[in-house]
């Protein structure tokens, strides 16, 4: 699996500008991204880094690449990241790193945002493997519960039987639904929810995927 992680992660160098500011993701695949990333500045390409984690902010620090501070505003020519499922119509469920509402504000400011995959994440619609992460606030998430519970069912992360904590300090809910005819409209409905902060549907904000499979690496692009 790490091979095929990799093998999409060289892929993606593909996609960098000569030179400029490149987002980074977080999560398993997009660590091997800053590794290979940092194999190409140390070889002299100027390209600077806007982490979207305080891991991956970590990573790329260890291994040389600059970054910007985390305030912003960026003007980033291309990010990387992973996904945890691409649909066939390229939407996106992202957070299986509890990163996610980071992750989205850094593929918000990215002119183009490429995907890189193995081909086990590939699904027709959204929710046929994962469940959708909801980056909630502490304060009342029993409330911001019930009201999910009303569109699938909640579950709070826990790891070693303490909640998971994203960097910010939230609570991560992964809400496991019936695969989702329209992630746009759900994700939507999610965010108006009070409590809730950010979630992990990522719905067109991919436009190029790279998958890697038994064949190579494909790549698909987003059809405008």
């Amino acid at each position: 699996m790490d091979d095929a992680k990799r093998e999409a992660a060289r892929a993606a160098l593909e996609e960098l500008p000569r030179e400029g500011i490149v987002g980074l993701g977080s999560g398993s695949t997009a660590r091997i991204f800053v590794e290979e990333l940092a194999a190409l500045v140390r070889a002299g390409r100027r390209l600077v880094g806007v982490a979207s984690s305080e891991s991956t902010r970590a990573l790329a620090a260890s291994l040389g690449i600059p970054l910007l501070p985390d305030e912003g505003p960026w003007s980033i020519e291309v990010n990387v990241d992973g996904a945890d499922e691409v649909s066939a119509g390229l939407d996106l469920i992202k957070g299986g790193g509890a990163a996610h509402a980071r992750e989205k504000i850094v593929n918000y400011a990215s002119r183009r945002n490429v995907v890189i995959v193995d081909a086990s994440k590939l699904s027709t619609r959204l929710g046929e493997r994962w469940p959708v992460p909801l980056e909630v606030l502490p304060f009342a998430h029993g409330a911001t519960r019930a009201h999910l519970a009303t569109m699938g069912t909640p579950v709070l992360r826990s790891r070693d039987g303490a909640p998971v904590r994203t960097d910010a300090g939230n609570l991560v809910y992964d809400l496991r639904v019936a695969p989702i005819d329209d992630p746009g409209a759900l994700d939507v409905r999610l965010r108006a929810i009070p409590g809730v902060v950010e979630t992990g549907l990522f719905v067109g904000r991919a436009d190029v995927v790279l998958v890697a499979g038994a064949s190579g690496v494909e790549r698909l692009e987003r059809r405008r």
